[in-house]
């Protein structure tokens, strides 16, 4: 299974964490934006800072980290990715999202049957949007449209 995965999903699984993405183990190529490695490293190096961790836990964390980076098909950050990621979206994004989604939305026309997965409402929501299959974050329940 192709799937696009945001740095949410890559820490809940390398820091253990609750709530990690059901359906990792059957993802065969797991796709993601070069932002992974910035976010997850600042993620750790913040969790340093405010939970006071021991350089032994930082080094546990970080190595986690770049063993599932290492696992990842990375693609690299470049003009078009941030010139679609800076057009409008039909659903509310932050940058960093918009980034993701736009990496997401741009690798799909290379790779078949792309899905997307992440633990954050909003950018579920708006991948869902541009037609991708969501994993990982909640689902709510299709509105039904009068049309009459």
């Amino acid at each position: 299974m192709n799937v696009y995965v945001d740095s949410s999903v890559l820490l809940r699984i390398a820091l253990s964490e609750r709530g990690a993405l059901r359906e990792w183990r059957r993802i065969t190529r797991p796709l993601a934006s070069e932002l992974v490695r910035l976010e997850c490293r600042r993620t750790i190096d913040r969790a340093r800072i405010r939970e006071q961790l021991s350089d032994s836990v930082v080094a546990e964390l970080r190595e986690a980290v770049l063993d599932l980076l290492d696992s990842l098909d990375i693609v690299p950050l470049d003009n078009v990715i941030l010139e679609r990621a800076a057009e409008p979206f039909p659903t509310l994004l932050g940058s960093l999202d918009a980034i993701h989604l736009a990496t997401a939305v741009l690798a799909r026309a290379q790779i078949d049957e792309l899905h997307f997965a992440t633990h954050d409402d909003e950018l579920a929501i708006a991948a869902r949007a541009h037609g991708f299959k969501v994993f990982g974050a909640a689902v709510p329940p299709r509105r039904k449209l009068r049309t009459r």
